[in-house]
């Protein structure tokens, strides 16, 4: 389905993972909503989510150890009052998804939960075993689909923001046949994911190239804290296969890791084992010589033939039937693990009710930054996460009440780009991946941050080339927000001159709470800048800056 040019919505929302779903049912009831995904309904990264979905269900004391533990992972830098919002409301959210139809594992009608890293105790609800995000994703696109109000527009691409006098007031669209539309809305919510595709070793799918955070930051949206990428500690690896995600969940039930010697080593870097924060897993195992060079590095081992009294198969049969694809079993075999990039805790910098700093654009899930997870996301807070703050965008979407205003024109048809410049385009992206995966991956220093920003600086030429020539193709559209967002990492990593979470220098290795107690805030104009948020939540104040002024003269003039 596609919008004619020049057509008005009330509400778009750009993305179908957890958070653009629980945003539109909740924008369906005082408006027209159209959602747009890359693919088909149900392509995102909530869909991959294995582990579960953390959630504080037995009353006031639960949910102040859940606030405490999600600011304990953050290392110093969680805002609290977003945190509090997370994990005071999520009861009631994930109450009103059971309601709605999503089947979570139980037993003799109690909800089951497990425990995963940095949790003080077992509040991880599952369904299925192992694929506790595609049962909520269908479940939520089921009742989404319901609502008349509710329209989708599948294999789509927002490849712009349309802005006018200081605020966003709809997007361009290009479908899959190439056919180009501009859509009026009253706001717009970017809930468009992360970016694992940075990066040449990922758990993400192909679809999170961190376009809305590109494009936002285009419109002169505010960035923030996009140095700290979280690494999964353990995605499969084996020469030639994917980086499929081994849930946290394994650990959770009691799985140890083990070096090339055979020893267990997580004793030697945190107390609580392999269930320490992802971040400090991730960086034992590459100490331990897996994950910091080339993907044919050696591995660490997930190892789980000890565990008893668990029905392996059947707790994880996602995982299992996947491993049986390369002859391992959970219960027989070690698994060949390695750090991958999983999640951004960084994006659009939002206040607590998905409000960015321009007027009418609003982000939520992990395309925006509220400050929620600070430094390292805490294991299972992200389906939350995307619960909690789709609904709070879509209600402050509609508290503001902005007017629809006409978004006029839209883009020129671009020539198509011919297959050999696709296959080049291809190589040259995969190139800059690996570049990311060097100079910026897990342990970084100055001298490979600079070598990724020229790095970055040649990769943005090339593609440059390309818009110049008036050509475009979707992966040219995707390569432009892969380049944005990199550098939006590199120029971030370097100016923290610290490690802290998921950030680690090898020239700073040390936390500098006088100096970077405070967030990164990357302005449209490209300055950054470390701010201590308020204690005390206030709404975002809108700005009318020049940059995006001068990306409002760009869009209308196209």
């Amino acid at each position: 389905m596609f919008m004619a040019p020049a057509a008005k919505v009330d509400f778009l929302v750009m993305g179908a993972g957890v958070a653009g779903l629980r945003a539109a049912v909740e924008l369906a009831d005082h408006g027209d909503v159209l959602v747009v995904t890359k693919e088909s309904l149900g392509e995102s990264n909530t869909h991959y989510a294995q582990g579960g979905i953390a959630v504080a269900m037995e009353g006031d004391e639960d949910v102040a150890l859940h606030l405490n533990d999600t600011v304990a992972a953050g290392d110093g830098l969680v805002y609290r009052p977003a945190a509090q919002a997370l994990v005071a409301e999520g009861p009631e959210r994930v109450a009103e998804l059971i309601e709605w139809g999503a089947r979570f594992d139980r037993e003799g009608g109690r909800l089951l939960r497990t425990r995963e890293g940095a949790h003080s105790l077992p509040r991880i609800l599952h369904a299925n075993g192992d694929a506790t995000g595609a049962e909520i994703s269908r479940s939520l696109a089921a009742f989404a689909r319901a609502h008349k109000r509710i329209r989708f527009a599948e294999w789509t691409m927002v490849t712009a923001l349309v802005a006018s006098e200081g605020g966003v007031i709809g997007a361009d669209l290009r479908d899959r046949q190439n056919r180009i539309g501009r859509i009026g809305a009253r706001a717009v919510l970017v809930a468009a994911g992360g970016a694992g595709q940075v990066y040449s070793d990922t758990t993400n799918p192909p679809v999170a190239t961190g376009d809305g955070i590109a494009l936002a930051a285009e419109a002169g949206a505010e960035l923030a804290d996009m140095e700290f990428y979280q690494f999964h500690p353990t995605a499969f690896s084996l020469p030639g296969a994917p980086r499929f995600l081994l849930s946290e969940a394994l650990r959770g039930e009691g799985a140890y890791l083990r070096n090339d010697k055979s020893e267990r080593f997580m004793e030697r870097y945190h107390p609580l084992l392999e269930l320490a924060p992802r971040d400090v897993v991730a960086r034992a195992i590459t100490r331990e010589g897996a994950g910091s060079g080339p993907s044919e590095a050696r591995p660490a081992w997930l190892d789980m033939r000890h565990v008893k009294g668990v029905d392996l198969h059947a707790r994880f049969p996602g995982i299992s039937a996947f491993l049986a694809r390369y002859g391992l079993d959970l219960a027989r075999d070690p698994i060949p693990v390695r750090p991958a990039a999983h999640y951004l805790m960084g994006g659009i910098r939002t206040d607590p009710d998905g409000r960015s700093s321009v007027r009418g654009l609003y982000a939520a899930g992990e395309a925006a930054c509220t400050g929620v997870h600070g430094a390292n996301r805490l294991a299972s807070n992200s389906l939350l996460e995307g619960l909690v703050f789709g609904a709070r965008a879509a209600k402050a979407m509609i508290a503001d009440d902005l007017p629809l205003e006409a978004a006029s024109g839209g883009g020129d048809d671009l020539a198509p780009r011919d297959a050999g410049e696709e296959a080049e385009l291809e190589s040259r992206v995969a190139k800059f991946q690996r570049s990311m995966w060097a100079d910026a991956g897990l342990l970084r220093e100055e001298s490979t941050l600079r070598l990724g920003l020229t790095a970055q600086a040649e990769f943005e030429a090339y593609i440059g080339r390309f818009s110049a020539q008036g050509k475009n193709s979707r992966r040219l559209v995707e390569a432009q927000a892969i380049c944005r967002v990199a550098r939006a990492i590199l120029v971030s990593a370097l100016a923290r001159d610290e490690s802290r979470g998921a950030h680690f220098r090898n020239d700073f290795p040390h936390r500098d709470d006088e100096r970077f107690l405070k967030h990164s805030v990357l302005a449209g104009d490209g300055a950054i800048a470390f701010e201590a948020w308020p204690a005390k939540h206030t709404p975002m104040q809108w700005s009318e800056s020049r940059a995006l002024a001068q990306g409002a003269s760009r869009s209308e003039a196209s």
